[in-house]
């Protein structure tokens, strides 16, 4: 064990790095934050950071080990554990981080750098957050981080058993934004308004050129590796199904609830998939599926649990949260999943609308705050049905702030009256905006007045990417 430790843990030897290529390695637009809590030692607490497979958990600790190295850290005061290696099965973290001291002849106390103590994929020790707790109490002068793939299943036992001790840093898909960044496109994208304006005004040069980027990130741009490995993005769907979905439904979900028909999850979360973006019922999935409604609430929470939906709720045409509501929306956290699960698209297909409202919805989801106060109205008034995409309401007093129509098409610029029925309908209860209604579009920019208000227009691939730019901007 003491070779296998030294042999992952290269830094041990003075002048070797964390990974000779982790300097070329783009960093998330989470690592600056992650990075500032890492250095706040004077708070007992362990970090552990939590989301999907694959969006860089692993690859963000060993940049932060190479900064600490940077920042003088000696490297034989970082210890990295991969927990899913099996030789580590049976060991305790405290036999890891004791055996770790004793190599070094460790003091933890009264020097100028603390013992830094990753392990990655905690999840395969059992009672992991038992024994993660215990050592933050016993060990004052280690810093500890964790990471694990079922990351709400994690969440869950954080809060449960480390209230006070552990600090969650949750690390979602690539925004749109990152994916710009990772593979070379941010100039697509262009910040117009002049240096004294209190907020960015975002421009697409070339909307064409900006829309093939957006459907590769519907493709496959949720993922770092995707982005970034020419032989990943010639088989995308091969690679999210393989090495994300079906480990995340057949062994993280199976193992940590007990489920005990993974084929079953996964039949059913394939519905929840395809039909992303549609309001849903337990009823109507009881139906079409053949599952006991209490079954179907508890597939729910799992998937949600390990960040693989988002259930959205509905207001009604007051804007007011309906208390008995039996539907919802569904969407994917990751448009990505559903090519993973159905091929890839393409620029006509069909399905491509409710991908694209599924994409603009995940960059919300960047922003526990803000996503909570996000709804979608729906009502029906006589024998027709209104609908409007996402009604963001004010904490304080729960009204409509601003609302957005979300369309893959021209059309809404050239017949507002004929395509926007349901906002018309919406804006007559709620004439006062704090900001004005946006409908998405597929290339066009413009205002329209309609019945009295003016109404802006903007491409959805800009706007998706001007959501993910302002939530990062404002420090996530």
């Amino acid at each position: 064990m003491q070779e296998y430790l030294a042999d992952t843990n290269p830094w041990w030897i003075a002048g070797r790095e964390a990974d000779p290529e982790v300097r070329h390695w783009p960093k998330r637009a989470y690592f600056a934050p992650f990075k500032r809590l890492l250095d706040t030692v004077d708070v007992r607490r362990a970090i552990v950071v939590i989301g999907p497979r694959r969006v860089g958990k692993t690859v963000m600790m060993r940049q932060a080990i190479q900064a600490l190295l940077a920042d003088g850290v000696p490297g034989s005061r970082i210890m990295l554990a991969q927990m899913d290696v099996p030789l580590f099965a049976g060991q305790t973290l405290d036999s890891l981080v004791r055996l770790f001291i004793g190599l070094h002849h460790h003091r933890t106390e009264g020097v100028a750098h603390p013992l830094y103590v990753f392990f990655d994929e905690i999840q395969y020790l059992k009672d992991w957050e038992q024994h993660l707790k215990v050592l933050v109490d016993t060990h004052p002068g280690v810093r500890f981080i964790a990471t694990g793939s079922a990351a709400a299943a994690l969440r869950m036992k954080s809060r449960e058993s480390g209230a006070g001790r552990f600090s969650d840093f949750i690390l979602p898909p690539l925004t749109f934004s990152e994916y710009l960044d990772f593979c070379g496109q941010a100039a697509l994208v262009t910040d117009i308004a002049p240096p004294d304006a209190p907020r960015p005004h975002y421009h697409a040069p070339d909307i064409g050129a900006l829309n093939a980027e957006f459907i590769n990130y519907l493709n496959y741009g949720g993922f770092p590796e995707a982005v970034m490995n020419p032989a990943v993005r010639q088989d995308p769907r091969r690679f999210l199904r393989q090495d994300i979905v079906d480990k995340v439904l057949q062994k993280d979900l199976p193992s940590l609830f007990g489920i005990s028909d993974a084929q079953q999850l996964n039949r059913f979360f394939n519905v929840l998939a395809y039909n992303t973006g549609l309001e849903v019922s337990p009823a109507g999935l009881s139906k079409d599926t053949g599952l006991p409604k209490p079954r179907i609430d508890e597939y729910i929470e799992y998937l949600e649990a390990a960040f693989l939906i988002k259930r959205v709720h509905r207001v009604a045409e007051n804007a007011r949260r309906l208390q008995r509501a039996t539907s919802f929306k569904v969407y994917l956290t990751n448009p990505a999943v559903r090519a993973a699960l159905f091929g890839i698209l393409r620029p006509q297909d069909p399905a491509l609308g409710r991908l694209v409202e599924t994409a603009i919805w995940s960059q919300w989801l960047h922003s526990p705050q803000d996503i909570a106060a996000l709804h979608y109205a729906r009502w029906r008034e006589g024998r027709t049905d209104y609908e409007v995409d996402l009604v963001g309401l004010a904490a304080h007093d729960q009204k409509p702030r601003f609302v957005v129509e979300i369309k893959w098409s021209d059309r809404a610029v050239q017949d507002p009256e004929g395509e926007l029925k349901g906002l018309r309908r919406f804006l007559v209860q709620h004439p006062k905006l704090a900001r004005a209604p946006l409908v998405t579009t597929l290339t066009q920019t413009a205002q329209r007045q309609l019945d009295g208000h003016t109404i802006d227009f903007s491409p959805s691939a800009l706007h998706c990417c001007t959501i993910a730019r302002n939530l990062l901007r404002q420090g996530i």
